[in-house]
């Protein structure tokens, strides 16, 4: 019993770190979206990330003998579209706002998640975790509120973003039974990467800015493959994180973005948020901890 004890504690040790280990490069790819920016539109730069991540997940997929095939289409289309949408939303938001402070307002979605889980799931909670939901909305607004004054409505984008994202996730947990990680990502990636490009045809039919596409030049392609490797590398960490560690243990986890996003957009952009915006953030953290922690004692009983 107690050599099975360790031996998963070991495994939660590992899954720890590699949910560490990606949290903390995940905003490298914010970073490179952020930089492709200023020549491409988010549509493009969302489609041709989930090209170059598909291209790598699928052989990877393949080689390991995971199984691919699915039953569940019109789920994993849905997905697909809600982490398009989130994609759009969330690099559209980078064109305007500084990582540090887009992420911050984007740390609502497990909070929205948490919502979403009893509409759309049926899962229960009590009024402790719709408080902290709602004191975690609150400093949503503490933040928006001075970027808002700075940089108008672009400060709601990721609001947009994180309700997208929060959808995506709810109905992953209503496959992650019935469908390996990789896949889940891989049939996730191949579905946005569908919509993505339809929206591109609109946006290059009808002249919408957020959605026209334009060549990339060569530097770009290089920063979207780089993108896209650091996606797949990212994808696979989580996912095998999750193999390895309970999800309420590494959901806190999350947060260290925040660590990695300040650091690159200082250095990288110049940018670092203020301190009302780390009031707001702080607060947002703090209840997304709260609803984690609430929900792994529940789980035990």
């Amino acid at each position: 019993m107690k050599s099975a004890g360790m031996a998963g504690d070991a495994r939660t040790e590992l899954g720890m770190t590699a949910m560490v280990a990606a949290m903390l490069v995940v905003p490298v790819i914010d970073a490179i979206a952020k930089h492709l920016g200023t020549s491409l539109s988010p549509t493009q730069i969302a489609c041709l990330r989930f090209v170059f991540q598909t291209a790598i997940l699928l052989p990877l997929a393949l080689g390991t003998g995971r199984p691919i095939r699915s039953t569940h289409w019109r789920l994993h289309a849905a997905r697909g579209a809600f982490l398009a949408g989130a994609m759009i939303f969330l690099i559209w938001a980078f064109q305007h706002l500084p990582l540090a402070n887009a992420i911050a307002i984007f740390f609502v979605e497990p909070l929205i998640l948490t919502l979403l889980s009893f509409v759309v799931l049926g899962e229960r909670f009590g009024p402790r975790r719709l408080a902290a939901v709602v004191v975690g909305l609150v400093g949503a607004l503490v933040v928006i509120r001075p970027n808002w004054a700075e940089f108008g409505a672009a400060s709601i984008l990721p609001l947009g973003a994180a309700t997208c994202f929060a959808c995506y996730l709810a109905l992953t947990r209503r496959s992650a039974a019935h469908e390996d990680p990789i896949c889940l990502q891989l049939w996730a990636g191949i579905f946005a990467t569908g919509f993505l490009a339809a929206a591109l045809v609109v946006g290059g039919t009808f002249g919408i800015g957020v959605l026209a596409p334009a060549w990339p030049g060569a530097a770009a392609w290089g920063w979207l493959a780089a993108m896209g490797l650091v996606s797949a590398v990212t994808h696979v960490l989580i996912g095998f994180a999750f193999q390895q560690a309970p999800a309420s243990t590494l959901a806190p986890f999350q947060y260290l973005e925040i660590i990695s996003a300040t650091a690159l957009g200082f250095l990288v952009f110049g940018d670092f948020p203020d301190a009302l915006t780390w009031f707001g953030t702080a607060i947002i953290v703090a209840a997304g901890i709260y609803v984690f922690m609430r929900e792994r004692r529940l789980a035990r009983g």
